[in-house]
């Protein structure tokens, strides 16, 4: 490996530090290094908070240094004023004569800006290094100011014949088919998404939480679609415990009122209602979304080519008939062995 990618790749495990803490902010790291080595370092911890560039900088013990110094960032600093002032500016401020990019910023503030405000200063900017690295440790940021969208994460789990569920159940409660390690699996990826959204049919045959309890971690938005208003207010996306959004058909002011943190968001059903609820998440600053729905709901998903990802967990149970689980087709990315139990993750290419 290259010397200045080491430096780089040091950016991105700090940056990863940041999953879940940060949206909709990007995750970023920072080094800084004179006469190679590593003097300061730094990565975004909390959204709101200070960016990687000031905590990298303001670890530095002598600032003398700064001005024979290399910063290193995994995403290219700001160069505007939002909850924190413009990383681009402070980075001219301490007379940094190098900084190495991994990649532009996609945010339309940014967009170059920060890199042009630098150069302008005299500074050496180079961009692209371990380029594609760093964008895919930020694939939801790019995903969702490129397309304008959430990245899209489909999650089910089947048995070894291919069956989700039953065609029907004889009692009113969910149907498990892998084993423990994949349910703290499952809810530990939830802590690291913005958000988790399943239909009508599974809230009233499983009556899922949604929450993360098997894990510790942020509680994303539980999210259900709700055509007509049919669901029982006694379900448990209903109680009160972590923000709800329903989308329904209805006209939101006659619903009955629900727990403080349950919100009626009304889509037309009839006309593409998944651009409409992808335009609401996107308005939203909502990055990431898991659809943990059933098989109708994750069909819609993949014939729409809505999907980034798809996490399969596979069980050893039998059914011998039922609801058959989706056919989607994409890059096998990852085969993750989970005891008897197996988590295949593929990306849509």
């Amino acid at each position: 490996m290259a010397t200045e990618e080491k430096y780089m790749h040091r950016c991105l495990e700090l940056a990863a530090l940041g999953l879940g803490d940060v949206a909709p902010n990007p995750m970023v790291g920072c080094v800084v290094v004179h006469d190679g080595k590593i003097i300061g370092e730094g990565y975004h911890r909390k959204y709101g908070g200070p960016h990687a560039e000031v905590n990298a900088i303001q670890s530095v013990k002598n600032k003398d240094l700064l001005t024979q110094s290399t910063l290193y960032v995994s995403l290219e600093p700001c160069a505007h004023y939002g909850k924190t002032p413009p990383c681009s500016d402070l980075i001219i401020a301490n007379n940094i004569p190098e900084v190495i990019v991994g990649t532009i910023d996609p945010y339309a503030k940014v967009a170059g800006k920060g890199i042009e405000k630098m150069r302008k200063a005299g500074i050496d900017v180079k961009v692209g290094m371990l380029e594609d690295e760093c964008r895919e440790l930020n694939r939801r940021f790019f995903t969702f100011h490129e397309k304008k969208r959430p990245y899209i994460i489909l999650k089910w789990a089947q048995t070894v014949d291919g069956f989700i569920d039953y065609e029907q159940k004889d009692e009113n409660r969910p149907t498990w088919i892998t084993n423990e390690l994949s349910k703290r699996m499952v809810h530990k990826q939830r802590s690291e998404e913005s958000a988790v959204l399943i239909g009508t049919n599974t809230a009233e045959k499983d009556n899922p939480l949604l929450t993360v309890r098997e894990w510790q971690g942020n509680q994303p938005y539980r999210m259900v679609l709700d055509r007509t208003g049919r669901l029982n207010p006694e379900l448990h996306l209903f109680d009160g415990t972590a923000p709800t959004v329903v989308f329904t058909d209805l006209n939101t002011a006659v619903l009955p009122k629900q727990e403080l943190l349950t919100s009626y968001v009304k889509i037309d059903f009839a006309n593409h209602p998944l651009e409409q609820i992808m335009e609401y998440l996107h308005k939203n600053e909502i990055q990431s979304l898991i659809v943990e729905g059933g098989s109708r709901l994750l069909t819609s998903f993949i014939s729409s080519g809505l999907w980034d990802e798809a996490h399969i967990y596979s069980g050893i149970r039998f059914f011998g008939g039922g609801v058959k689980a989706p056919l989607i087709s994409g890059e096998i990315i990852a085969i993750e062995q989970l005891d008897e139990c197996k988590l295949t993750v593929m990306k849509n290419r």
